[in-house]
């Protein structure tokens, strides 16, 4: 009798906390009109394409349990579709966004509501356009606090900075896109990089508009730093003082202190930063970090730290102080982003697949396509060719008759294939000098299957051919642990062994070691269609992708929920 009243008793309390979280988790409702509007920059004044007027758009902050429906509004010119990248979007596919993956884009004069729910995330994403180049500037700020009551696994300051890290171009980014799909050629690089839309003292016509963040001496403030930039990883750095890394893609780290940040597009880092310096003004910075052999905006954004108490000039010439200016690697410092990286954790013991179901080896990387006319104007590319890029050997091409989720839910034939190569077709000396008869990929929209739970296994693999390159790899609809990386090739007689299956950080984006690999893992827990890309858009653009096909488990709570009704139409 006793022990029945006791297990009542906890029922009731574990309904309560149940019911207390229900009422805790709030419903955001949001509109976002795509629109162009004139946006000046650089001394020249462009319609760029944003939301609700705003560049860089709505910051949106919301908390773990939280729903959110938002209504995109497409009074642009251009198709486009918006992805919440990093929300893992549960059986629910239908909110992901990437154009002819998981919905057909949204039309101009039309709308779609975007329906999900934040489950067991917090930290900091972002959203963006997934529709050609237009992220250049429809991006901005997801943050996910913990539920009420929930603490977080480290001092939280009072204050939080979202830094955005992006790319501008000096003229329309889509007539960039569009003069690059007809040469052949890789795009022109951008004119400008910027935070939080601006770039910065050291660009023309910018010094007024550059951002400035007040701070009080001896405060201690979070900046959430976003790489929105469409093609290129950055260094970032604050003059004289340490950043201590807490987090990266929504995922506690163990807490470490380190100067600057490498950060990859697609990837967020949060960082603590305490003004415990002399009073004064302190440059924000970030800078190229190119690992490939190719052109790049070899520029430096700027914004402004500034202490409250800051000392000014006095005398002839009056007014504020310079700034001091941080100490950034070259360009071309892989050693300092490849340590940087390698110091990440993850912030506890990490529920890590220790068994693999689905081994995987993926070669990433460049390729070029042959032209019979070589000197033909669409084949401006090295030496009379198009560039490509591919997986396996695989140059993937998006869909335009249905998206690929729509097609596997309704079971329509002839829009991709299940093939996807689990390995290349052909074995090589990855980052050796691959023979050029290596160079050309297959064209096709092609996906590989994986069973509901699977424990998956990845190997990414970069290639030398055209040039070795970090590859900033996003897998949609998940988080994946990092369990290994190094240079040259993958040898999986000895590498596994040293892989990390106690602590290794978990991510959403990673980059691939300029001539060298990583290993990820991960649980197939969500059915439905999910891309994985790089998320350099030039790459993906020339094919750098492929889609993951997650069976339905059993039962309706392992399976794909039905689409809205007012899914977009191809």
């Amino acid at each position: 009798m006793e022990s029945s009243q006791r297990f009542s008793s906890l029922a009731f309390i574990a309904l309560l906390a149940y019911f207390a979280f229900l009422a805790s988790a709030e419903l955001h409702v949001r509109e976002f009109v795509i629109q162009p509007k004139p946006v000046k920059r650089l001394c020249r004044t462009h319609e760029s394409i944003t939301v609700n007027g705003q560049f860089p758009g709505p910051t949106l902050e919301v908390r773990n349990g939280d729903s959110l429906a938002i209504t995109v509004i497409n009074k642009a010119r251009y198709n486009i579709s918006i992805h919440w990248h990093g929300i893992r979007q549960l059986r629910n596919p239908w909110a992901d966004g990437p154009e002819y993956i998981t919905q057909c884009p949204i039309r101009p004069g039309q709308s779609y509501t975007y329906r999900f729910t934040i489950e067991d995330q917090e930290g900091t994403l972002w959203w963006h356009a997934h529709s050609r180049w237009l992220r250049a500037t429809v991006y901005g700020a997801l943050i996910i606090y913990p539920r009420l009551g929930s603490p977080y696994p480290f001092h939280m300051p009072k204050r939080d900075i979202p830094i955005l890290l992006g790319e501008w171009w000096d003229r329309n980014p889509m007539d960039v896109l569009r003069q690059a799909q007809f040469t052949g050629a890789a795009a022109n690089v951008s004119d400008a990089y910027t935070i939080n839309g601006q770039p910065g003292d050291l660009y023309r016509c910018s010094r007024s508009e550059t951002v400035r963040f007040p701070i009080f001496p001896g405060e201690t403030v979070q900046l959430r730093v976003i790489n929105a930039g469409l093609n290129q990883e950055l260094f970032f750095s604050v003059a004289n003082h340490q950043l201590t890394v807490v987090e990266t893609d929504s995922a506690y780290t163990k807490p470490f202190t380190t100067s600057v940040i490498m950060i990859g597009p697609g990837q967020t880092t949060n960082v603590l930063l305490t003004a415990n310096q002399r009073p004064g003004r302190y440059y924000m910075a970030a800078r190229a970090y190119n690992s490939a052999n190719a052109p790049f905006d070899n520029t430096t954004t700027t914004a402004i730290l500034e202490y409250v108490n800051a000392p000014t000039r006095r005398g002839r010439g009056r007014g504020q102080i310079a700034p001091v200016f941080p100490v950034l690697p070259g360009f071309n410092d892989t050693a300092t982003a490849t340590a940087f990286t390698n110091r990440l954790r993850y912030w506890k013991r990490a529920p890590v697949p220790l068994q693999v179901d689905e081994n995987l080896f993926f070669t990433v990387g460049l390729g070029l396509i042959n032209c019979s006319n070589p000197n033909s104007p669409r084949c401006q590319g090295p030496n009379g060719t198009r560039f490509a890029a591919s997986i396996n050997n695989q140059s993937f091409v998006l869909p335009r008759r249905n998206s690929i989720m729509q097609a596997y839910y309704q079971g329509m034939p002839g829009i991709f294939t299940t093939d996807f190569p689990p390995v290349p077709p052909v074995q090589f000396d990855y980052t050796g000098n691959v023979s050029r008869g290596l160079w050309q990929p297959v064209k096709g929209t092609k996906a590989y299957k994986l069973k509901y739970k699977a424990n998956v296994q990845i190997v990414l693999q970069d290639t030398s051919i055209v040039t070795p390159e970090n590859h900033p790899m996003h897998l949609h609809g998940y988080q994946f642990y990092v369990v290994g990386s190094g240079f040259g090739n993958f040898n999986p007689r000895t590498d596994p062994a040293r892989f990390n299956l106690f602590d290794p950080p978990e991510r959403n984006t990673i980059g691939t070691p300029p001539g060298g690999w990583v290993a990820i893992r991960f649980v197939a827990d969500n059915p439905g269609a999910w891309f994985m890309h790089c998320h350099i858009d030039s790459h993906l653009g020339w094919g750098l992708a492929m889609v993951f096909l997650v069976e339905n488990g059993r039962g309706q709570l392992q399976s794909v929920q039905a689409p809205p009704l007012d899914l977009p139409r191809c």
